[in-house]
């Protein structure tokens, strides 16, 4: 089993840096929010400054969205999104341990990250352009088909994991109560993608590993070393 972005589109985007982190142990019956409430401070000291459509790592995403030939006042990232709505209501609603602590590290780095339940992922898990006849699955349940030429996360069995990117992640690999392992995808354009990513990784893995009192795998995929071995 493994990870990685198609060839193509590291071609098509050649500023991308992806943060890597595969963890096993994972369960409701933890505390995080110490770690939450550090990452939340972070992302309020930041949005008190400016909006976060001028932050660089969002205004990257729009570009790369527009490139896709997605308006990007419709279709978000899912850190802008997550942004926009810790900005008007003042936090995000909780759903499980681990999703509440990437978002709030998304809303501290600005950095779209996706997590997967991998006992729902068929073989490899790829980010790739669609052919369009990948079946991907809402969270109400509902099937889809991706646009022909979308950027996907697909597995080997043409499941979709997420539609647009970093847009909208499935429910059928969303994480929760029986969830055990998972991959964590967090992925930016801007010019400090690499070391902000690394800075992400590396805060995240650190709050799980003390969280669960396990020992995540991490690493930080580019062109040149574009997999990761699950």
């Amino acid at each position: 089993m493994y990870f990685r972005h198609a060839s193509d589109v590291w071609r098509d985007f050649p500023g991308l840096s992806a943060g890597i982190l595969h963890a096993e142990g994972i369960h409701r019956d933890v505390s995080i929010d110490a770690h939450i409430a550090g990452f939340e401070a972070a992302a309020k000291a930041r949005l008190a400054a400016s909006a976060e459509g001028e932050f660089p790592e969002i205004q990257a995403w729009r570009r790369a969205f527009s490139l896709m030939g997605l308006k990007p006042t419709q279709y978000r990232s899912a850190s802008e999104a997550l942004l926009r709505r810790f900005r008007k209501d003042g936090y995000l609603p909780r759903i499980h341990p681990l999703i509440d602590l990437c978002n709030a590290a998304s809303l501290a780095f600005a950095i779209p990250i996706a997590v997967f339940d991998l006992s729902r992922v068929a073989g490899h898990l790829e980010v790739r352009y669609a052919s369009g006849s990948e079946i991907y699955t809402t969270f109400s349940g509902e099937t889809e088909h991706p646009e022909q030429h979308e950027v996907i996360f697909a597995d080997e069995e043409g499941r979709a994991h997420a539609r647009r990117w970093t847009n909208r992640q499935s429910g059928y690999s969303a994480v929760g109560g029986e969830t055990t392992t998972v991959l964590v995808v967090a992925e930016a354009l801007h010019a400090r993608a690499e070391t902000d990513v690394s800075r992400l990784v590396d805060e995240l893995a650190g709050a799980i590993a003390a969280a669960w009192i396990i020992n995540p795998r991490t690493a930080i995929l580019g062109r040149s070393s574009p997999r990761f071995d699950i």
